[in-house]
């Protein structure tokens, strides 16, 4: 009760509508912080790269924010972002926040890259979960979010998938992130996907087997090997001891992690084309395959391989190489079928 001479006025609010909340807890898809700012390879380990995979490090692809709510009827998110130059060949890309429940794409926003901005999103009834998918091409960084309404509360942990490939794990050529395929799997199985798919590389580093050994994970998938056909041309032989190799580094920080392997998808140019070392894309899918049950039979029984050359057709591929939407989702639900059956998705 308030003092006799005091009452102005009805309580205020506890929720302070200008508050704007920390982004951390809210943030899902995070693999390293550099300084605050989500980075997909080790920041302290960076030298031991090769250098197209420390660039696409950098881009925050797969990060989200994930929340709820009682009440709030729509969420702002203050963010930072690089602004593109006129020749930047990413310039016209779309600009967008899109908002997700567990039903699928709400709505989505966009706006022009600034070098900081807000955007406003409305939200549905319901209360959540809700994930955002911020834009991924101008790396921008999360600096604050508020409801509007009422508080956010970050959504419920989810179990962490770390998963590693080229530029089809990296998402190209779906149309928005969340069409990503580690994308369409981590909803699928109700999963925090954690993005470390490098395009251009991806070719069995075994400084990246080492830093994936030292990341937090429930549930691994390995899913490179294309660019190991023209990027940087293998023989077979060479791939069967990289993914032996490359296996046995992540075992040594994750010895009874579920890990699914898979080989190349499609790639209709390279099934039967050999590189400069002489070897068929069909040469070095089998050699991975190869090399992981050859693994299982000594023993790994947490290890699984999901052969990549049917999962997709030629209708899938936007370009002769990447998958189009159709091909993302096809692809990650042929993945979050593999992981069912191998056991790894149980509860």
């Amino acid at each position: 009760m308030r003092p006799p001479g005091t009452d102005t006025g009805p309580a205020p609010d506890p929720y302070d509508a200008g508050r704007w909340q920390d982004p951390a807890p809210f943030l899902r898809g995070v693999a390293w912080l550099d300084k605050g700012r989500p980075v997909r390879a080790d920041p302290a380990d960076t030298m031991r790269l090769p250098w197209d995979t420390g660039e696409r490090a950098t881009l925050p692809i797969g990060v989200r924010l994930e929340f709820t709510t009682q009440t709030a009827h729509a969420v702002e998110i203050r963010y930072r972002a690089t602004v593109p130059g006129p020749t930047d060949a990413l310039r016209d890309l779309a600009h967008g926040f899109a908002l997700w429940d567990r039903h699928g794409v709400v709505s989505e926003v966009f706006t022009e890259p600034a070098t900081e901005a807000v955007v406003r999103i409305e939200l549905p009834g319901g209360g959540g979960p809700f994930t955002l998918h911020p834009p991924e091409t101008q790396s921008p960084v999360v600096l604050g979010l508020r409801g509007i309404g009422g508080p956010l509360t970050p959504a419920p942990p989810a179990p962490r998938w770390v998963v590693h490939g080229d530029s089809i794990t990296e998402g190209w050529w779906s149309t928005r992130p969340a069409h990503g395929w580690p994308a369409v799997t981590g909803r699928a199985l109700g999963w925090d996907a954690v993005n470390l798919g490098y395009a251009g590389a991806a070719r069995g580093e075994l400084a990246t087997a080492e830093q994936i050994a030292g990341l937090p994970a429930d549930v691994l998938t390995l899913a490179f090997g294309t660019n190991c056909w023209s990027r940087v041309p293998y023989s077979a032989p060479l791939l069967y001891e990289t993914t032996r190799v490359f296996l046995e580094l992540v075992r040594q920080g994750h010895p009874r992690t579920p890990l699914l392997l898979v080989s190349p998808v499609l790639r209709p140019d390279a099934e039967r084309t050999p590189n400069r070392l002489g070897a068929t894309l069909g040469a070095l899918r089998d050699a991975m395959e190869r090399a992981t049950r050859d693994r299982i039979a000594a023993g790994d029984d947490r290890l699984a391989v999901l052969p990549g050359r049917d999962l997709l057709g030629p209708e899938h591929l936007e370009d002769g190489l990447h998958p189009n939407d159709a091909g993302h989702r096809v692809l990650g639900l042929a993945v979050a079928t593999a992981l069912r059956r191998a056991g790894f998705a149980a509860g």
